[in-house]
């Protein structure tokens, strides 16, 4: 009787860290002890060899042909158990939760949830659990929502839909806060274990196994403490606990979603959650940032610690920040985010580390999109330029996040910097040509560096593909040309560029007819070269192209005040300023005309409002 026992004892350790095939060996050994094993032996083989293949082969689509046939053995010794010898065994109820697992395995969803019935999976007490059954528990209301989800038949009625709609979200509720549960009692297994194993205190084993395969019902002693942890927690419950808020997004109830995120997120951390944490957490980022309004946000609450013995254990000082308002709680998120996804990278550029390092480097990359997007939107670009400079520690190669960068130092103002940034953009990347636009743009409008400008224009050009032309390239070599006919001093070098700039902008302008700006640019050059009608065409042509730019309509009125139509252009400055109040180069074109037009009182009222303006803007 003592050597049975010290036989189950290392059967459930052996269950709880995943050892299938040694539970295989250990049930021969403790059938031959004790023929009243039998039953419990048969279970344990069936369990051990549906666990087995679903490590090999998860429970995927891929695998259900496979499934099929690999798991008849399985099936048969499930089977046994859950008649009259399982029913007096204590070992029925989990026998048919592994079936309808089982089941699922082989995409067979209604018999899955046949056997879910019959196991009265919705009728279960909450009771004390070992380790393996509250993972057996936790992957059976995640299998069940899972086969509602994937039901093909549609319900009836309104009622029945709304009905099974609820079952399904209640399923994957469950199994978040069981499956959270579980990884909490696994660490604190590993935990035990450890200290055990390093001369602490005693390790405490529960050795009745038969009572633990029935304790879905009926309280056990103390979880398991295996030795050493399968620390995975499995694909059923790691899609279950990323499905069950988008279930809930799906079905219209966005703030019950957020809520769901936010338990999830303040369950005390596991070593096997951290990467959870990271995907949770950018989800609810993103949720927060695209279909959130402030209007219908509502800040999350200090609530009283759950006390159910199926909840995770929460966090729970008394100092916990807890944000106030959207911005804070979605720039939280994208910090907390971006420290899981900064201690997840990879820096050795070793070649057998290139998948973990490509892994690792995509949650960063989308962590530092979404951060992009949130502190635009506030304003506050400089936290977003303190992240990308520690993200450059672990980017080497990666164009996309100094491109990030480059752009983020051009939001702030620092344009030297930042055209050192897209240098190295452009370097690393030989085929694309935004960096060389965005380093482009940045000589033109504020380095006041026009040779060079047009030099990664026509670097730009250089990397378009044959056929696709891109109308950008060609117009910032003809904005750069044109800027340099501006500078010019000599009569010939500037007749050249004039030439030059002229002919860019006509590509650029066949190569897309709809493009204002290209147009914008043909008409201004035409008006460098005092040809009047081509470039009161051409701005007309911008203008019908996109009626609210604010450049166009500053050039159309001067075109018409050098076509001595000046009325005409008061009319334009009057109604552009209906949409660009605090344009100044309008007002300056309204001040003068109105001095010219009307007489010296009303043009200083706007050169008065100009200044207001301008010190608003500049003085401080």
């Amino acid at each position: 009787m003592r050597n049975s026992t010290k036989v189950e004892a290392l059967i459930e350790s052996c269950r709880s860290e995943g050892k299938w095939q040694k539970v295989i060996d250990l049930s021969e050994e403790l059938k031959t002890g004790s023929p009243n094993n039998e039953c419990l032996a048969t279970f344990l083989v069936g369990e051990a060899r549906l666990e087995g293949f679903l490590e090999e082969s998860p429970p995927i689509e891929s695998n259900f042909v496979k499934a099929r046939s690999g798991l008849q053995e399985a099936k048969r010794c499930l089977s046994l158990v859950t008649r009259e010898n399982g029913q007096k065994a204590g070992i029925a109820l989990d026998a048919y939760l592994l079936l309808a697992k089982l089941c699922y395995a082989c995409g067979e969803y209604e018999k899955s949830l046949e056997n879910f019935v019959k196991a009265e999976l919705n009728t279960l007490a909450e009771k004390e659990l070992t380790l393996r059954s509250l993972r057996i528990l936790a992957e059976s209301y995640a299998i069940k929502g899972l086969c509602l989800e994937n039901q093909t038949a549609k319900p009836s009625s309104k009622f029945k839909k709304a009905e099974k709609e609820s079952e399904m979200i209640t399923c994957f509720e469950r199994s978040t806060d069981l499956g959270l549960l579980y990884l909490q009692e696994q660490d604190v297994a590993h935990y035990s274990a450890t200290t055990n194993n390093t001369g602490g205190s005693t390790l405490t084993i529960n050795t009745n196994v038969q009572q633990s395969f029935s304790n879905l019902t009926i309280s056990s002693s103390a979880p398991a403490t295996p030795l050493e942890l399968n620390r995975r927690m499995g694909t059923i419950l790691e899609t279950a606990l990323q499905r069950a808020p988008i279930v809930l997004i799906k079905a219209g109830k966005l703030q019950e979603a957020i809520n769901r995120y936010r338990t999830m997120l303040n369950a005390i951390e596991t070593k096997t959650t951290q990467s959870l944490r990271l995907t949770l957490a950018r989800q609810l980022a993103e949720v927060l940032l695209r279909g959130v309004s402030g209007t219908i946000y509502s800040p999350p609450t200090q609530k009283k610690q759950s006390s159910g013995l199926w909840k995770p254990r929460k966090y729970a000082a008394h100092n916990q920040f807890i944000p106030r308002n959207q911005q804070e709680e979605t720039i939280l998120l994208l910090l907390i985010a971006e420290a899981l996804a900064v201690k997840d990278t990879v820096l050795s550029q070793s070649p057998e580390f290139r998948l973990a390092r490509t892994h690792a480097m995509g949650n960063a990359t989308a962590v530092y999109d979404l951060l992009t997007l949130a502190t635009v939107r506030w304003g506050l670009i400089q936290l977003l330029n303190e992240s990308f400079e520690k993200a450059l520690k672990f980017s080497f190669g990666e164009q996309h996040v100094w491109r990030q960068y480059g752009i983020s130092l051009m939001a702030a103002g620092k344009h030297m910097h930042a055209l050192r940034v897209l240098q190295e953009s452009i370097k690393l990347n030989h085929n694309d040509p935004l960096p060389c636009l965005l380093a482009s743009k940045l000589c033109y409008e504020s380095l006041g560096l026009i040779k060079e400008g047009l030099e990664y224009a026509q670097l730009a050009m250089k990397r378009e593909s044959k056929n696709i032309r891109n109308t950008r390239s060609q117009l910032y070599v003809g904005i750069g040309y044109q800027q340099l006919a501006i500078q010019s001093i000599l009569k010939a070098e500037r007749e050249n560029y004039n030439k030059l700039a002229l002919d860019a902008l006509e590509k650029s302008a066949q190569l897309d007819s709809n493009d204002h700006l290209c147009e914008y640019y043909l008409s201004l050059q035409y008006s460098l070269l005092n040809n009047m009608s081509e470039a009161l065409a051409h701005i007309r042509f911008a203008l019908s192209l996109r009626t609210e730019h604010a450049p166009s309509l500053h050039l159309f009125a001067l075109l018409l005040t050098g076509s001595r139509r000046p009325r005409e252009a008061l009319t334009v400055v009057e109604d552009a300023l209906e949409e660009f109040p605090d344009n100044l180069n309008l007002l300056h074109i309204k001040a003068h005309l109105q001095l010219h037009l009307q007489d010296a009182e009303i043009a200083l009222v706007t050169v008065q409002r100009m200044l207001a303006i301008w010190r608003e803007l500049y003085e401080g």
